[in-house]
């Protein structure tokens, strides 16, 4: 270690020392310490929140602990059922939490309060929200990461939202990140749902092939079923299906996830 002051020869030749470093800090001192910035993410969590806030109030020192110890670098989140920005009958904002009734903004503080507590001040979150308390998705990247590009749709366009809140891209210099939250394909084959299932697998399905110019990570809720583990009640619904039941409601429906 070298030493900031010069040793005085005589009383009165020392020159008085500077207080603020030179150009170069190797000249009068240590050189000043490297922030350690990391440029690419490396390590990768994905969760269907199922309501994000209702994870908040009920599970949310849970899932503080898991990330604390995961250390993700990026957490793709679906389902957070956050209704997007804007008043009835007005334009929605699905990149901003609604906050204009009371009880909107007393659950923006609750879920905003949780997001800036250890650990998740550490990072980053980009919205996509539907208009309702339905779907939507989250991205939380590290503060030290800086993505060249935040888009909302399979189309790659940054102001435009896909419909619910389904899609989440960020792009960095050697990869991209993709949060899909699929939508399912509904009971029977004339539903709407099931078409709607086909036009977004085949959406997604381009996509994939014409970003092939770098790795993709794709996270998130594919409503999918490759295994009985991947279903709620498996026994239930292969019974269900070949006995012609049809759930009584939507909530029956939902019950895939990746």
């Amino acid at each position: 270690m070298k030493r900031f002051f010069k040793p005085i020869e005589k009383e009165g030749s020392a020159k008085k020392p500077s207080l603020s470093p030179s150009k170069n800090g190797a000249e009068n001192g240590d050189a000043l310490p490297e922030v350690d910035v990391k440029k690419e993410p490396l390590k990768f969590l994905t969760w269907n929140a199922n309501s994000l806030l209702l994870r908040v109030k009920s599970n949310w020192p849970e899932f503080s602990n898991f990330v604390s110890n995961l250390d993700p670098d990026v957490i793709a989140i679906q389902e957070v059922r956050m209704p997007a920005a804007g008043s009835k009958g007005a334009p929605k904002k699905p990149g901003e939490l609604k906050d204009d009734t009371s009880p909107s903004r007393e659950e923006k503080q609750i879920l905003m309060r949780a997001l800036s507590s250890p650990p998740f001040g550490n990072y980053h979150v980009w919205w996509a929200l539907a208009d309702t308390k339905y779907a939507g998705t989250a991205l939380l990247v590290k503060k030290c990461l800086r993505p060249l590009k935040v888009s909302f749709s399979l189309d790659g366009t940054v102001s435009k939202h896909e419909p619910d809140g389904r899609v989440i891209l960020a792009e960095f210099e050697t990869l991209r990140i993709l949060n899909t939250y699929a939508p399912n394909n509904g009971w029977k084959d004339e539903e709407n749902s099931f078409q709607r299932r086909r036009k977004w697998d085949k959406r997604l399905l381009e996509f994939v092939v014409q970003s092939s110019d770098k790795p993709l990570i794709w996270c998130g809720d594919l409503n999918v079923s490759h295994e009985d583990i991947d279903v709620s009640h498996p026994e239930f619904f292969s019974a269900a299906k070949m006995n012609g039941y049809v759930p009584p409601n939507k909530e029956g429906k939902v019950s895939r996830r990746v």
